[in-house]
């Protein structure tokens, strides 16, 4: 074994090119940043999620001026959402531009937007004119390793970024301060194990992070639920170009295109442990239940893709965003899924990541702190960013939850819920618009998402006293507190998380 020392210091050092990585080292380097980014593995990932992205993600990568990572990997741009609940069908279209451009501006990360990188390009699925055109802000859905892969090339196209593929070991810490972060210890090709010091190291090592826990020995996520996904071959769906919702009394099931030829299937799957595929536990599961409640039009690519039990796992996972900048963990920043996780239901994940990246870029330009050694001011910086990001954070992770307990209802309150919720929504006007605003994350208002998810609560409980009856009044007044109790217990200690903590 070789043990090597580099002497080169970096104004920040990278931990991680998944989504956040590259983004993060790419708008420091943009800044006139010296910066490092290591990964343990460069070519093209194969995993499941980070597949489809809100249009508030969208709107981050233009103020980054990486919009055209969406280029030319066959994405398929998203509408709004198909929600089928039971027999019921509805659709959901995404905010107007005009309500958008109103409550969640486009603005530019200092130094990063330049001869017209924030502006989509036209291939072989996507259409900039089109999507100009449009009077309705869009999504997009993508196969996730070629997206990263666009990503990994942005950054290591930038002329101020080193990068290193490598297992990083270790979070370095200063002999006589080890209150202070001074860098990363990486082993290497061929065993060989090199430092590297940066002013500040961020730590973007994604889901399984195993940094996260320098914050704290406790921060560390909960697993509530898992999804089983599946790959669909030219199925046919209801509604192109829409996220599909379907809900019943079985877990939510999502599907969405994710290129011409394949679309995306995960069927959310109700307990803490994984599902067992050893004994066909799964595949009853998802011909038996899953199967019956997928569209009519969808069943044979459905049925195909269950019989061949290529199936893939996920657990969803909760971690609330600690607060950072502490004298403790000088130096030291995570960011993305190694700061915060949500359930990847109403897929904000990477909005919510892309989202924390442009606020903290904006933070750390050089007008903002001009050098990240000055710990007392970038402690004051991180403390912001804490803040600021909250608002549309909270919106998305808060959704996340309070939806996932709703769409997977398991008891009469929840199912009443659920019925009021979808009822709610057939009202239309803004007992639509609003919802999917915040869904979309284009309405990033905690209160507004407070005032929605309670009047579905109050909605539902009135509906349920409908349908009742007279002679059912007594049993309907008693579900009314059951189910309002219930409401606040799935909803607000998210919130307080969110907003407070």
């Amino acid at each position: 074994m070789t043990t090597q020392s580099s002497e080169k210091l970096y104004d920040a050092v990278v931990i991680g090119a998944g989504v956040i990585g590259p983004c993060i080292a790419t708008a420091l380097a943009r800044q006139g940043r010296k910066v490092l980014i290591v990964e343990r593995d460069w070519s093209k990932p194969d995993r499941i999620i980070g597949e489809l992205m809100q249009p508030a993600g969208l709107k981050a990568l233009k103020e980054l001026g990486m919009i055209q990572a969406i280029n030319n990997i066959e994405a398929t741009h998203e509408v709004g959402y198909y929600i089928k609940f039971h027999d019921k069908e509805l659709i959901l279209q995404y905010p107007l531009k005009q309500d958008a451009n109103t409550t969640n501006p486009v603005k530019p990360v200092p130094s990063c937007v330049f001869e017209g990188n924030d502006k989509m390009l036209s291939d072989n699925t996507l259409n900039s004119k089109e999507w100009d055109e449009d009077e309705r802000v869009r999504g997009v859905s993508f196969h996730h390793g070629d997206f990263l892969v666009n990503l990994r090339k942005i950054v290591r196209d930038e002329p101020n970024v080193d990068w290193v593929q490598g297992n990083v070991t270790k979070i370095l810490r200063n002999d006589e301060d080890t209150n202070t972060v001074v860098g990363i210890k990486v082993k290497e090709e061929g065993e060989i194990f090199n430092n590297y010091y940066g002013k500040v190291t961020i730590c973007c090592d994604g889901i399984y992070s195993k940094f996260r826990k320098e914050l704290s020995p406790t921060n560390v996520p909960v697993i509530g639920s898992y999804f089983v996904g599946l790959q669909l071959d030219d199925v046919e769906l209801p509604a192109k170009y829409h996220g599909h919702v379907i809900l019943g009394d079985h877990a939510p099931i999502l599907i969405y295109q994710i290129s011409p030829h394949e679309t995306r299937m995960l069927c959310a799957y109700r307990s803490t442990k994984p599902p067992s595929q050893s004994n066909d536990e799964l595949y009853y599961y998802l011909k038996e239940e899953v199967l019956p409640a997928v569209p009519k039009v969808s069943r044979p690519a459905v049925l195909k893709a269950i019989e061949s039990k290529k199936y893939r796992i996920m657990p969803n996972q909760y971690l609330p965003a600690r607060k950072q900048g502490s004298l403790e963990h000088q130096g030291l920043i995570m960011l993305g899924d190694s700061l915060n996780m949500r359930h990847p239901l109403t897929g904000g994940g990477m909005t919510v990541g892309l989202n924390d990246v442009v606020v903290l870029a904006k933070l750390l330009s050089p007008k903002q702190i001009v050098d990240f050694e000055d710990y007392e001011l970038l402690s004051k910086r991180l403390s912001q960013f804490h803040r600021k990001r909250k608002n549309l954070d909270a919106v998305i992770n808060t959704l996340s939850i309070a939806l996932y307990a709703l769409f997977a209802a398991d008891s009469t309150a929840l199912k009443i819920l659920q019925r009021g919720c979808f009822s709610y929504f057939l009202l239309g006007g803004s007992c639509v618009s609003g919802p999917i605003g915040l869904l979309s994350g284009m309405l990033p208002f905690p209160m507004i998402l407070f005032n929605h998810f309670f009047s579905v609560a109050f909605y539902a409980i009135y509906r349920n006293f409908v349908d009742r009856g007279l002679l059912g009044f007594p049993l309907a007044l008693i579900e009314a507190l059951v189910t309002l109790v219930t409401a606040i217990y799935i909803f607000t200690p998210y919130l307080w998380k969110e907003l407070v903590v």
